[in-house]
């Protein structure tokens, strides 16, 4: 059986209650990626082009830091990535995370959670900026069924 990571950014926890139903349905590691400066309500008013998340995303070379490590990434085979979808692509902080470990020899695979975006975007972001990452499908799950999530990680640990 592969060793499997879930690890996931969640400013306000809508993307942290998937990841959690993720990793028990891959019956996966779970790993939170924490930023060493936590987003507040104002940081995150999208309206606001001054707020901390307007201004990371208007910059996308910007890499929050983040505050914990994953132990052991190298045991782990596949990891699913979570993240809710900024500025139709992945917050900057999840480049932070992929910048910071080797992906050699392992399968990464998106999920995200969006008020009204599809992932395509951001994985065809992440895909791009990331071309030796062995990328797998990944998937929006904002609402899913429980069958619905078993087939697709099924499909990526297949």
């Amino acid at each position: 059986m592969k060793k499997t990571l879930v690890a996931y950014f969640s400013a306000s926890g809508t993307t942290e209650k998937v990841a959690k139903t993720v990793a028990q349905a891959a019956q996966a590691d779970l790993y939170e990626i924490r930023p060493e400066q936590t987003y507040t309500d104002a940081d995150l008013d999208w309206n606001d082009k001054r707020s901390r998340s307007s201004v990371e995303m208007n910059d996308l070379s910007f890499r929050p830091a983040i505050a914990n490590q994953v132990d052991g990434m190298d045991r782990y085979e596949v990891i699913y990535i979570g993240f809710p979808i900024w500025w139709y692509t992945a917050p900057t902080i999840v480049n932070t995370f992929l910048e910071q470990y080797d992906f050699s020899g392992k399968t990464v695979v998106p999920f995200a959670t969006s008020g009204g975006t599809n992932l395509k975007k951001a994985a065809a972001d992440l895909k791009k900026a990331y071309p030796d990452i062995h990328w797998k499908e990944g998937k929006l799950l904002n609402r899913f069924s429980e069958s619905e999530l078993k087939a697709w990680i099924d499909n990526v640990e297949g």
